[in-house]
């Protein structure tokens, strides 16, 4: 992500989740911004997705706090800019969203 940045140009802060955590508020707002739903950011992928037994039926509350608790469960990078924020998958999701607000 920061070399596709630097290639276009792009100064911004990375934020480590694992030495920063998002707090579960933080993390709803960002969500928010992005307007999507904590379910959908989960990596499904990961053995402790599977383990933990989350589905789309799982209470928001309770999927914001098993992120917040395990960081490794979020889908990532997040870019924010502003009031809006996207999931940069593929990077040039990231890319877009900066540039519209360059």
């Amino acid at each position: 992500m920061a070399d596709a940045f630097r290639e276009n140009g792009i100064e911004f802060d990375r934020v480590n989740y694992f030495t920063d955590p998002l707090t579960k508020e933080r993390l709803s707002k960002l969500l928010k911004k992005a307007g999507i739903e904590p379910f959908e950011v989960l990596r499904k992928r990961e053995k402790l997705f599977k383990e933990l037994g989350l589905s789309p039926d799982t209470p928001r509350g309770e999927i914001l706090e098993t992120i917040v608790k395990h960081p490794s469960l979020l889908e990532r990078p997040i870019v924010e800019v502003g009031n809006r924020a996207v999931v940069a998958r593929p990077i040039d999701k990231g890319i877009e969203l900066i540039k519209e607000h360059g």
